[in-house]
């Protein structure tokens, strides 16, 4: 390693170990280890701008190890992306651009908000995903405009969790050879050696998902780092997992090769001892000699060369290509589906009983002829979830230009992998699966919500609907979970009216994800039912007069149900409103007067109807209303003989509404 090479990584060290103690708060030790590998990545082999974070073919790089932060922000400090020496200061400070965990859409340069260990290595399979199938739609000979790598930096942790063996699997199986995986192999958890909970072959475990292993025995060996990056990149039929040995707070005496180094900060005695070890020209916190400033300076510049040439290149490719220029900018145009709503044949126009789950199927027909950018699959369950896009091929190792993702029984790891199709840009995502495995999906769900991602969940077999299958498989908690959620959007339609809403306002979302709860049984067609559904919330049948004796308030499979109730009631010489409900979370974003215009408040009967947990509809019944909805795990027999048990009928609704007092 020459001087200046040596200079630079400390000069990674050194921050990162300063910003951890200036906070009194974080991890140093990945951050003192990983410096190497992070620096020679960076800095020789990794396309990139610091002066354009949004270069669309840049190579990615996530952080899997979120809680090694400072590592990634003295990178994008030393490299000029904007984080100040400040910034560095700032570490872990409210409202600072530097937090705990690296956050998407807050700093520039970080890709995907990490720190739930796993969750980037999820991530990172889904961008080179998408990177693969925007290659095989746009690039022509000559004209590599889609042309990047997939980096992402994980440790003991992110090994040892699931997600990662979900992700993996499947992208051995896809044979995404743009992705290369760094393992930082420390052999330290928290709680001490990694040999009291993790002893497998971890190399052989990745062999056997289908991965070039390659091995780097020193983690402070540039050129051995180097070389290994670039074997990597010559295996065009393969993914790689490079496993880099390292030790956790690499510099510092007291503290390498120990667990304390993981997650506190080293204390001033041992920065001051680590920046003599190292042979720091200043114990001054946060300081950096110009020449390595100037070094960073000079491989950034390399970055601006090579994204002014794919401009260059780009402009000819458009020049030559015009359709394709054309559809370029319809994929990456993120209100392109806010179009839907005027296309000709999206509102459906149907009196049949039907499931929504088939209503919701008939609609990704359309949609996918509309939107060509739309990928998605399930979790092995596309027959059931109505998911399957008829004519546009299968997303395979032979074949990335599919647009049917078959992410196998990976629930977890498939929301991770659509959330970093939606990171990469350029496409449109839907992951699907049964409802009740909605909490397998909950942890990358929330992952969406934070980042800002518009990823479509499509959750079938939304009740005690299920039937046979019984408790197991019988959502009864989801829904409250999902609604408790924020910026998390859920709708759970009640006719195909009410699912193209929810499927227009799931795709025309740019900062939400949304979740369509889909019933496994018919529904009836509702007279009343309209484009008010966009609203969340809207009056599906009025009283007859100005104000209601009472309002019955249903989602889903029970709004009809409510109708019927009305019906029956009217008979009596009660007089109530039927209000849908699809999405709560919509209703709550509309204005004070139309919320007041929907449910008055001067009306306190009111009964809420929905064949799941009771959780969260005491907003809007009061204290003097009354909800029929799920108190257990329901039961194994056919599905109308649930709905009767329970207590799901028009008798139980009429007398809910007359005994309010």
């Amino acid at each position: 390693m020459n001087h200046i090479d040596t200079l630079s990584v400390n000069a990674i060290r050194i921050l990162s170990a300063d910003g951890v103690q200036k906070a009194n708060s974080g991890h140093p030790g990945l951050p003192l280890g990983a410096a190497a590998m992070a620096y020679e990545l960076w800095a020789k082999h990794m396309k990139h701008n610091p002066g354009d974070p949004s270069w669309k073919d840049r190579d990615r790089f996530i952080l899997s190890g979120g809680h090694g932060s400072m590592l990634l922000y003295s990178l994008l400090h030393l490299f000029g992306y904007g984080l100040t020496k400040e910034d560095l200061m700032n570490f872990r400070q409210l409202d600072s651009l530097t937090p705990g965990h690296p956050e998407y859409r807050h700093t520039p340069g970080v890709e995907a908000t990490t720190g739930p260990l796993g969750a980037g290595m999820g991530m990172a399979v889904g961008m080179a995903m998408a990177e693969a199938h925007l290659a095989s739609v746009f690039n022509r000979e000559g004209y590599p405009v889609v042309d990047h790598y997939t980096y992402v930096l994980g440790g003991d942790g992110c090994m040892m969790e699931g997600i990662s063996s979900e992700a993996f699997s499947l992208a051995g199986t896809l044979g995404l050879h743009k992705l290369i995986v760094f393992y930082d192999s420390n052999r330290i958890s928290i709680e001490g050696s990694t040999d009291i909970a993790f002893t497998e072959n971890v190399q052989k475990r990745m062999e056997a998902f289908g991965f070039q292993i390659l091995t780097v025995e020193d983690g402070n060996d540039l050129d051995a780092i180097g070389r290994a990056i670039e074997e990597a990149k010559a295996d065009t039929s393969r993914p790689s997992f490079i496993t880099v040995k390292t030790e956790i707070g690499y510099g510092c005496p007291a503290k390498q090769g120990k667990a304390s180094a993981h997650g506190e900060p080293l204390g001033a005695e041992n920065v001051a001892a680590l920046k003599e070890n190292l042979g720091w020209p200043s114990q001054e916190p946060f300081f950096v000699p110009q020449e390595v400033y100037q070094n960073y300076q000079e491989l950034a510049n390399k970055g601006k060369v090579a994204q002014e040439k794919w401009e260059a290149m780009f402009v000819e490719y458009v020049e030559k290509y015009p359709e394709l220029g054309k559809l370029w900018d319809r994929y990456f145009d993120p209100k392109v589906a806010q179009g839907l709503i005027d296309a000709e044949g999206f509102w459906p126009d149907t009196q049949k009983a039907e499931a929504t789950r088939s209503l919701s199927g008939k609609q990704i027909q359309f949609i996918k002829d509309q939107l060509p950018n739309l990928i998605g699959g399930s979790a092995d369950l596309a027959p059931s979830n109505k998911t399957y896009m008829n004519g546009v091929g299968d997303f395979s190792k032979e074949n990335y230009a599919g647009r049917n993702l078959h992410f196998g029984v990976r629930e977890l790891a498939m929301t991770a992998i659509s959330n970093g199709i939606l990171l990469h840009g350029g496409l449109k995502a839907f992951a699907a699966t049964f409802f009740v495995f909605s909490d397998y999906t909950k942890p990358m769900a929330r992952l969406s919500a934070l980042m800002g991602l518009p990823l479509v969940f499509v959750f079938t077999h939304d009740s005690i609907g299920v039937g046979e299958d019984g408790p197991t498989h019988e959502p009864i908690e989801q829904l409250a979970m999902l609604r408790a959620m924020p910026n998390f959007h859920v709708f759970r339609p009640a006719d195909a009216t009410e699912t193209a809403a929810a499927w227009y306002s799931a795709l025309a979302s740019e900062a939400t994800p949304t979740a369509l709860v889909l019933t496994r049984q018919n529904l009836p067609q509702l007279s009343g039912s309209s484009k008010e559904a966009l609203k969340g919330a809207y009056v599906l049948e009025d009283s007859v007069k100005e104000t209601p004796d009472a309002i019955i308030i249903a989602t889903g499979s029970e709004v009809s149900l409510a109708v019927e109730a009305k019906a029956r009631l009217a008979e009596e010489g009660i007089d109530v409103r039927v209000v849908s409900m699809p999405c709560m979370d919509v209703f709550e974003e509309q204005s004070e007067e139309y919320k007041e215009e929907v449910l008055p408040k001067s009306v306190r009967k009111r009964v809420a109807v929905e064949a799941l947990g009771e959780f969260g509809w005491g907003k809007y019944v009061g204290l003097d209303g009354a909800v029929i909805a799920m108190e257990g795990f329901g039961a194994s027999g056919p599905a109308g003989q649930l709905f009767e048990k329970f207590g799901f009928t028009v008798d139980h609704v009429v007398e809910a509404v007359k005994g309010l007092k």
